[in-house]
Formats: C-alpha cells, structure tokens, sequence
C-alpha cells in the first residue's frame, strides 16, 4: 500500500500494540529473572505473563475470525477472555501456585487461538494466508518449552508480517466501501 502505516485503519491495532508491550515486558524483564533466579515471585510474575500474554492474542483472534467490528460487541467479545485471565492470575497468584494447571490454561488458549486462526484462514481469501498457514503449523509442532522458545522467533516475524499486510488489506477494503456506521 502506498500510503503511511499511520493512515491504516486497523480496527484492533490498539490491542496488537498492548500484546506487544506485554509480551516485550514479559521476555525481558520477568522471564530473564526468573532464568537467574527460581523464587517463588519470580515465579508467579512468570505465570501471570504467560497467561496475560496468552490472553490478547485470544481476543484479537476472536475479534478478526468473526469480524467484530462494533465497538460494544468488541467489548462484549474482550470481557469475558480479561475477566477468565483475570481470574486465573488471581488464583495462582493468591490461592495455589499450580505449573500443571497454569499449563493446561495456557495450552487451551493457545489451542483455542490457533484454531480460530486456522479456521479464519481456511474460509478467508486474503492474500497473505500462507503466512497465517505457517504460524498456525509451525506453532502446532513445536511443544517443549526450549524448542518453543526457539521456534518463536521466525513465526513472530511471519505473525507481524501478515499483521501489515492484513492492516493494509483492511485498510484498502474499508476505502474501497461506501462509509456506513452501525446502528
């Protein structure tokens, strides 16, 4: 697209930027600590990152696969996926530090978020779907937790590359079509 990444109108882009900065906090500042030191805090800041970290990509997904773009229905869609990662870091934080469960609550959204994605780009005719086809495989085959960390960072890049390339798609779509609003 010829014109700025400021002039895209990228309906969840204030959702992307706050993954971003999560996920950025998370692997600099807690995950190093908790690789230096394994203390119980460290440990819990861990597990509430992993969760929170989980819990926006889950609702952008849902957000982009069901095209939800009115503002209250995208509250209503966010809601109740803050209140259950909400109510998990409160759990493990306040009532029982449990790995095994924290894990299962983050394969499930992880789970849940991939298969979102790969349904969105099984019926979808965007143009940049073989990235979307790549991050979806590519995360459903690495498990162990020190290969995972490893095959992040080439799905990330693709992830980021279809998240330009989607906004600019959105974007020409949305000029394309006479302006109307919900009601």
């Amino acid at each position: 697209m010829a014109g700025s990444s400021s002039s895209l109108h990228y309906t969840i882009s204030c959702l992307l930027n706050k993954i971003g900065r999560v996920t950025m906090n998370m692997l600099v500042s807690v995950h190093e600590l908790l690789v230096l030191e394994d203390v119980d805090i460290t440990k819990r800041l861990d597990y509430s990152y992993a969760i929170a970290v989980l819990g926006f990509p889950l609702i952008v997904s849902i957000l982009r696969t069901f095209d939800v773009r009115v503002e209250a229905a995208r509250v209503m869609v966010s809601a109740p996926v803050l209140a259950l990662v909400t109510i998990h870091v409160l759990y493990i934080n306040f009532y029982k530090l449990d790995y095994g469960w924290n894990m299962i609550v983050c394969v499930a959204k992880r789970v849940a978020q991939l298969f979102l994605w790969a349904r969105w780009a099984a019926v979808s005719r965007h143009p940049s779907n073989w990235k979307l086809w790549v991050v979806v495989i590519a995360s459903g085959y690495f498990d162990a937790h020190s290969i995972w960390h490893l095959a992040t960072v080439p799905p990330t890049i693709l992830w980021w590359s279809f998240i330009r390339d989607d906004a600019e798609f959105r974007t020409s779509s949305l000029l394309k079509k006479p302006n109307t609003k919900a009601k």
